[in-house]
């Protein structure tokens, strides 16, 4: 039996990823032809965006001017999309996760698995939650996370990249790699799930830091320590919090130094760091003016960290994660922001 593909989401990497899944799925006789994608419908200058992507094939509002293969289908009912679904690729912002799976609960097939592109985490009761686990406790299902220096503009342009799948079931791990693999989207597989995930999450964190230090004007030099300090406590953190498994050869793939380097140059949370540092607007406005209905991850990920680290007593060993909630939440001043750099425990 072909294997049915839904993705839950169609933002901006949502879309990209649906032009590669959809190529593959059409290609290959182990997919369903048909990739269902679910799409929160919005009206898009009085048309419906469902019926816009399903007449030209063409997410206009989050990805203009790609178009998507013909065989992916845009729905707007959530249970519809996924209905029969062997594999479920969600690529939403965090925040709306529980939502979703609370709509999807006892609907989903019992021998489907997912995968989560969605980079930030959860706080519970007990601390830091993978938003993977999430789902996988919500829904029943075994997942993986697929993170990676992967823009999603240049993705969707056919540029080359690299990828990290984390998947804990070889079996699993070798289908979703045929799903999502293309000569310009390479794929490594690892075990450490959780690693990679975390990855995705912190860099955003990391990535608000650099913006603020192009919104001071600090130069390259500045940026490369903050990348590094960043990279530093994004082992460290993980090595506390991931069961299982920490090693250092995870940081070295495409989710750990690779998506850092790309997301503290390009990327949105940057953007709109530089954007904070320079303008002195508040985060909630500039990702009104500036990211066309997306979310921005960097400064409610630093928050929900914070409220991890300071029930564990472990505020002052991550200054730079520290600095950025700071920043963006208890109206530290931008301009301290180096102090942090000043004196991490790196250099003490």
């Amino acid at each position: 039996m072909a294997l049915k593909v839904c993705i839950v989401g169609s933002g901006n990497w949502g879309s990209a990823i649906a032009k590669i899944v959809g190529d593959n799925a059409a290609r290959l006789p182990q997919f369903d032809n048909i990739v269902k994608m679910w799409v929160f419908e919005e009206l898009i200058g009085g048309k419906k965006l469902t019926e816009i992507i399903n007449s030209e094939h063409e997410n206009v509002k989050y990805l203009p001017g790609h178009k998507l293969p013909a065989n992916v289908v845009a729905v707007p009912d959530l249970l519809e999309a996924s209905a029969g679904a062997d594999i479920l690729i969600f690529v939403v912002p965090h925040q709306f996760i529980g939502k979703l799976c609370d709509q999807l609960k006892s609907h989903v097939k019992k021998e489907a698995f997912g995968m989560s592109l969605i980079k930030g985490v959860d706080e519970g009761p007990e601390g830091l939650r993978l938003i993977s686990d999430i789902i996988q406790e919500r829904l029943g299902i075994q997942m993986s996370v697929l993170m990676g220096a992967n823009i999603a503009n240049e993705v969707a342009d056919g540029k080359f990249c690299e990828t990290t799948i984390g998947c804990k079931n070889k079996e699993q791990g070798k289908i979703l790699k045929e799903l999502f693999q293309t000569p310009n989207f390479r794929i490594t597989v690892v075990e450490e799930k959780d690693t990679v995930e975390i990855c995705g999450a912190l860099k955003n964190i990391v990535a608000v830091g650099a913006g603020f230090c192009d919104g001071l004007g600090f130069g390259d030099n500045t940026k490369a320590a903050v990348i590094r300090l960043g990279l530093m406590e994004m082992i460290a953190f993980s090595k506390l919090f991931c069961t299982g498994s920490v090693t250092s050869a995870t940081f070295l793939e495409s989710c750990g130094v690779a998506d850092l380097i790309t997301t503290c140059y390009g990327g949105r949370n940057r953007k709109v760091g530089e954007a904070f540092a320079r303008t002195g607007k508040s985060i909630e406005q500039l990702e009104q003016e500036m990211l066309n209905g997306q979310k921005l991850q960097g400064p409610q990920t630093s928050a929900e960290l914070n409220h991890i680290l300071k029930s564990k007593n472990l505020v002052e060993k991550f200054p730079l994660f520290t600095a950025v909630y700071q920043i963006c939440y208890e109206k530290k001043p931008v301009t301290e922001f180096i102090t942090c750099l000043q004196n991490h425990p790196e250099h003490m």
